[in-house]
């Protein structure tokens, strides 16, 4: 019998950016996220939940500046992907 040891991690990030989610930033958390092939992500805000892997899934959430996301990822790499995600929450999505 194996037992999946895989981590499961959420933090909540706040869109800080002037344009909130749009495609670009959405681009970028994919982008981010499928580098983290064995490690799934979703994404809630005001009780939807969506695939952190979708660009249109994440920009269908319509986060405005303001706007608090939760992300919530399992999987070996779950710590890693979070952090290089909060990292892109916390310089603008290189917008500003």
């Amino acid at each position: 019998m194996e037992i999946d040891m895989a981590q499961k991690v959420s933090c909540t990030l706040t869109v800080q950016n002037k344009m909130g989610i749009h495609a670009r930033p959405a681009a970028m958390i994919v982008r981010i996220s499928n580098n983290y092939s064995g490690t799934s992500v979703y994404v809630e805000k005001d009780g939807e939940q969506v695939n952190g892997k979708s660009i249109m899934s994440l920009m269908m959430l319509a986060a405005g500046k303001g706007s608090e996301i939760k992300f919530v990822a399992e999987g070996d790499d779950a710590e890693n992907m979070l952090r290089e995600i909060t990292e892109l929450f916390e310089r603008k999505f290189d917008e500003e």
